[in-house]
């Protein structure tokens, strides 16, 4: 089992920009691939956006040209830019790392959009 660590949440305006990180607590470890999710107050958790040993990136249609995925090297840390932030975005935002085909999951950082 993988303990994510996220950082990065917080308190922004609609317009805004923030950056999220995550990594292993652990260090540098093999990972398959990596992303972020999310959860709004009362929605199912949703893919925000994934990303590959191989750079292949995956995004949700709401957050194309808005948000970029990106990581090291030796994926071990994944980054979340987030700009021209909307309300709609204001949700927990949840780190994922598949493993050997396992899913892991980091506690989530609180991203608010204030309008």
């Amino acid at each position: 089992q993988v303990t994510l660590v996220a950082s990065g949440g917080g308190l922004v305006q609609a317009g805004g920009s923030l950056r999220l990180s995550c990594a292993p607590s652990g260090g540098r470890i093999f990972i398959d691939a990596m992303g972020w999710y999310r959860q709004a107050q009362g929605k199912q958790r949703e893919l925000v956006a994934t990303i590959t040993r191989s750079d292949t990136t995956n995004y949700a249609d709401s957050v194309k040209g808005r948000f970029t995925i990106s990581r090291d090297n030796a994926l071990t840390t994944v980054y979340l830019q987030m700009n021209s932030l909307e309300p709609e975005d204001t949700a927990v935002y949840y780190c994922n790392a598949v493993r050997f085909g396992i899913n892991c999951w980091g506690k989530g950082t609180l991203v608010t959009v204030s309008s």
